[in-house]
C-alpha cells in the first residue's frame, strides 16, 4: 500500500508514465478525496468479517465515471468515507475446458465452485489463474497442450463469486491472438474482469480497479511462462500476455497501479512444473514487487502447492497449485484458497485454507 513504507524519490520512467496515462484513460474515476495509507509494512492484523461493498469494475471502453455513484454533499468539514475490512481470495490454475473435464457435462459449470460452501459470494474479491482460451475463434497454436473454455461457463463462474479472472499464463493464447482478444471480450461481459493479456503490451499490464468498503483496489497480472510458444508475449503492436521474462516492465506496472490504488494485487505465472519451493528467482522477484508497492501476491504454475511467506506483511503465496482441475494424482489435488483479510487500518493477514480435488474440477474445502 502506497504510504506503507520510506521509499526514494525517483524519476518515473517512460512505461510507468505511459501505464499510468493508460489507467487514467480506460478505469473507473475516483472519488475526489483519498485518504492516507498509514498501515507500515510490518506485522499483520486480525481476520475481519467480509464486507458487503460491491466492486465497481474498471475497463477499457468503460464511462470514465462511476455510474450509480452520487456526487458529494458540498459541506463545510466533508466527512472522509471510512474503510471498512475485505476478504480477498485466490487460486491456482483454473480450467473450465469441457474436453478436459468431462465432469461438467454431466454435473454442470456450477461444480467448478460447489464444493466451497459459497465461499467466493461471501468475499469482498477473488481473483482466479484461468488457464485456457475463452473463446470459439481462432486455431491451435504449436504446442503440446491447447485448452479451450466454453464461454458458457464464465457467467456460472461470475454468478459463484469470480470477480477477476487472470490471463497471464502459458494457455490463454493457446489459440492464437484472435480467441486472445475474444476472450478479453467475453470475460468482460460476464462482468469478470480480465488482467494480465490485452491487445498490446500497455493494454497488458493495466490493472483492474475495483472500490471495495472505501478501499480502491488494483489487480495486475503477469506471465513469466513463455515456453514453448515465447510469441504469446504481448508487445507494442501485438496482442498477447504480460511480461515475459522482463521483470522491469512487471516492477513499473506495480508501480503504475501503487500510484492510483491503496490495495495492489499481482496475479503471476512463474516457477518451475512439480516445484514444491520457489526458485531463488521468484524468492528475489517477490520481494522485489513488495518494494514497488505490492500488497499480495499470487503465484501459480508448478501444479503443486507451495508455500505462504510474510515479507514486510505482505503475504506471497509462492505457489496455489492446482484448483479447478483433473484430480491426477495426490500431490497435485492437495490444493488451497489463498485467503487475505485486510482490516479498517489496512494491515493484511494470510492464510491458505486447505482443499482437496475430489472429483475432476471439484475442488472441496477441508
Amino acid at each position: 500500500m502506497r504510504g506503507r513504507h520510506e521509499r526514494r524519490p525517483r524519476i518515473p520512467s517512460s512505461i510507468t508514465l505511459a501505464l499510468l496515462a493508460a489507467i487514467a484513460i480506460t478505469t473507473v474515476a475516483f472519488a475526489a478525496t483519498r485518504l492516507d495509507r498509514a498501515a507500515p509494512r510490518d506485522g499483520s492484523g486480525s481476520a475481519p468479517a467480509a464486507a458487503s461493498a460491491t466492486p465497481a469494475v474498471s475497463g477499457a471502453g468503460e464511462s470514465p465515471s462511476r455510474p450509480g455513484v452520487a456526487s458529494p454533499t458540498p459541506s463545510a468539514s466533508p466527512s472522509p468515507t471510512p474503510r471498512g475490512r475485505l476478504v480477498i481470495h485466490g487460486t491456482g490454475d483454473v480450467s473450465l475446458d469441457p474436453g478436459y473435464i468431462g465432469t461438467f457435462a454431466t454435473h454442470g459449470y456450477a461444480y467448478a465452485f460447489s464444493g466451497l460452501g459459497g465461499l467466493f459470494q461471501r468475499d469482498d474479491l477473488t481473483v482466479i489463474n484461468l488457464e485456457c482460451a475463452v473463446s470459439d475463434l481462432g486455431t491451435p497454436v504449436p504446442k503440446e497442450f491447447n485448452f479451450r473454455c466454453d464461454p458458457d461457463a464464465l457467467p456460472v463462474a461470475r454468478r459463484m463469486g469470480v470477480e477477476v479472472a487472470s490471463l497471464g499464463n502459458n494457455h490463454a493464447y493457446d489459440y492464437g491472438p484472435e480467441a486472445l482478444l475474444d476472450s478479453i471480450r467475453n470475460l468482460r461481459r460476464a462482468g469478470i474482469a480480465p488482467v494480465g493479456a490485452g491487445a498490446t503490451q500497455d493494454r497488458a499490464l493495466e490493472p483492474a480497479l475495483f472500490e471495495l468498503g472505501g478501499w480502491t483496489v488494483a489487480v495486475v497480472g503477469f506471465d513469466m511462462v513463455v515456453d514453448p510458444y515465447p510469441a504469446a508475449i504481448a508487445t507494442d503492436t501485438k496482442p498477447g500476455t504480460a511480461a515475459g521474462h522482463d521483470e522491469g516492465l512487471m516492477i513499473a506496472a506495480i508501480e503504475a497501479a501503487d500510484a492510483v490504488a491503496d490495495i495492489v494485487i499481482v496475479t503471476i505465472h512463474w516457477g518451475v512444473e512439480l516445484d514444491t519451493e520457489p526458485r531463488d528467482f521468484q524468492l528475489d522477484l517477490g520481494h522485489r514487487m513488495v518494494d514497488a508497492g505490492a500488497d499480495v501476491i499470487f503465484g501459480h504454475h508448478s501444479h503443486r502447492l507451495q508455500p505462504m511467506v510474510v515479507y514486510r506483511g505482505r503475504p506471497i503465496f509462492w505457489g496455489l497449485g492446482n484448483f479447478v482441475w483433473p484430480n491426477l494424482s495426490t500431490g497435485g489435488s492437495t490444493t488451497a484458497v489463498a485467503e487475505v483479510t485486510v482490516t479498517h487500518d489496512g494491515r493484511l493477514r494470510g492464510r491458505l485454507l486447505p482443499a482437496f480435488i475430489e472429483a475432476p474440477g471439484h475442488p472441496v474445502l477441508r
